[in-house]
């Protein structure tokens, strides 16, 4: 009879372990662990997807070219076709909200072609980033070139900005952007600027690498949202 009472006691020992367990699971906040990372692109019509189908455009192909190499994540079109760095600014705090975990900033090439001032564009990304930063969002800069016809030393000054800016606040930095899409038809679109779907699909295999690097960077602070 001993025996039978040590059994149903060990027996109701677990049963109580389980059920505490559970109760301690089911008293967590909802998704604490499970929310995908957040990534926003904030950018202009090259990452917004001018012209193109919204599954065409930058954010959601990456967003499928992440999830396919195994990563739970989120990629928000936070680009406005036309934007110059002081639009970015202007809007950038209304435009991203409080579930963004990391930031792709892709400003700058309306600057460059409106030949706007090289100090009023790095002003703006520096303030930018260290906003971004100040709120806890990890930053991937994309660099941007300078039009050639806007003459050479315009064109040093506004392309050495993402790299210097890039090391003197200490974020990731993928070099341009439109790095290894050729002007074709196939590519480009006939105003010889915008991306096609393909040429979307270039920039996505091309800047994959560093928005991984962006994921790891992002995921060693990032809290639970509960």
């Amino acid at each position: 009879m001993r025996q039978f009472d040590t059994f149903f006691a060990r027996a109701a020992r677990r049963v109580a372990t389980a059920l505490f367990a559970l109760a301690c699971v089911a008293g967590m906040p909802q998704g604490a662990q499970a929310d995908p990372l957040v990534i926003a692109a904030f950018g202009d019509s090259l990452s917004a997807g001018y012209r193109l189908p919204p599954e065409d455009a930058f954010p959601a192909r990456l967003e499928t070219a992440l999830k396919a190499r195994g990563h739970d994540v989120k990629v928000l079109n936070a680009s406005v076709s036309g934007d110059t760095t002081t639009a970015g600014l202007a809007r950038l705090d209304w435009s991203l909200g409080e579930e963004v975990d990391a930031a792709i900033v892709e400003l700058g090439a309306n600057d460059a072609l409106r030949g706007l001032p090289v100090d009023t564009t790095r002003d703006n990304l520096e303030a930018i980033v260290r906003r971004l930063r100040e709120r806890g969002i990890t930053v991937l800069l994309a660099g941007m070139k300078a039009p050639r016809n806007m003459g050479e030393e315009y064109a040093d000054a506004f392309d050495a900005i993402y790299p210097d800016l890039a090391r003197s606040e200490d974020v990731l930095l993928y070099p341009y952007f439109l790095e290894g899409i050729p002007v074709s038809p196939e590519t480009v679109m006939a105003d010889g600027m915008h991306p096609t779907a393909a040429g979307v699909e270039l920039i996505v295999e091309g800047i994959l690498p560093s928005v991984e690097k962006l994921i790891s960077r992002s995921g060693e602070d990032r809290a639970p949202r509960g």
